[in-house]
């Protein structure tokens, strides 16, 4: 299904549905394509907001995870979303965390999935490898379980941004970003209930960083999914909405009383 992206501004976005805000932030190599199914399922309960984050237009003294913040949290104020369900994926999910950190009065919770923040592997030293197209397809390909998962329209778009010399400079610089912006010993003052879904089989952000963000972040509960890499919202997708609907609908219910 196509989406209408509207445009207030200079920001881009998705917007679909009515209820609660579900506001999806994409990772380095994201892409709307990363949230079909999640969206699908999701505008039929929430008021369900992709903003397309810029991650190749900010000055190269703001191409940072608090450069991307920092446009996150405009965005949210000039559409004037409150009770949201911020959730966010790789990058995105670190995106997430430090809003949470700076602006937590209108997050109603935060979800996480592949998140950095405390720690990931990168797509190696060598990286990014302009040019050669079967290096990017397997580098692409570890990002999932499934290697079939990688089409070749995913393959595509990492290629043309590595072959892109801004774009691949900016790439750079939103990862080293991201490795020097650790939050580990901030995470405690995160207040929000927070729903954190990881593939067991992640090897960017491996299983123990999810059980690390579930130590350090107090109202957190975490969830694994087998045969599931580093997206498990496009590569176990109905496992993923089954397990968010869950907890939102929990976060809904009146609180009883002993």
């Amino acid at each position: 299904m196509q989406y209408e992206i509207k445009q207030q501004d200079k920001f881009k976005f998705i917007e679909e549905g009515e209820g609660e805000p579900l506001v999806l932030l994409h990772g380095l190599f994201g892409a709307l394509s990363n949230f079909k199914g999640l969206i699908e399922y999701f505008r039929h309960h929430n008021k369900v907001i992709v903003p397309m984050l810029p991650l190749f237009d900010l000055d190269i003294l703001h191409t940072s995870v608090g450069g991307l913040e920092k446009f996150v949290h405009k965005f949210i104020e000039k559409r004037n979303y409150h009770n949201i369900h911020l959730l966010g994926n790789s990058l995105g999910g670190h995106v997430a965390l430090v809003h949470a950190l700076k602006h937590p009065e209108r997050l109603k919770s935060i979800i996480l999935t592949g998140s950095s923040g405390l720690f990931e592997n990168g797509m190696g030293d060598s990286y990014p490898k302009r040019g050669d197209y079967e290096y990017i397809k397997k580098k692409t390909e570890l990002t999932f379980y499934d290697s079939k998962t990688a089409t070749k329209e995913l393959v595509d778009e990492v290629y043309e941004i590595v072959n892109n010399r801004i774009k691949a400079i900016k790439i750079i610089a939103l990862a080293k970003s991201a490795i020097r912006n650790n939050l580990g010993e901030e995470l405690n003052q995160i207040k929000q209930p927070a729903l954190l879904i990881w593939g067991n089989n992640d090897s960017i952000t491996p299983p123990f960083v999810g059980r690390e963000f579930h130590r350090l972040i107090p109202n957190s509960e975490l969830h694994f999914i087998d045969q599931c890499g580093h997206a498990p919202m496009m590569e176990r997708e109905n496992e993923f909405n089954e397990i968010l609907h869950k907890f939102l609908t929990k976060l809904n219910q009146p609180a009883t009383v002993a």
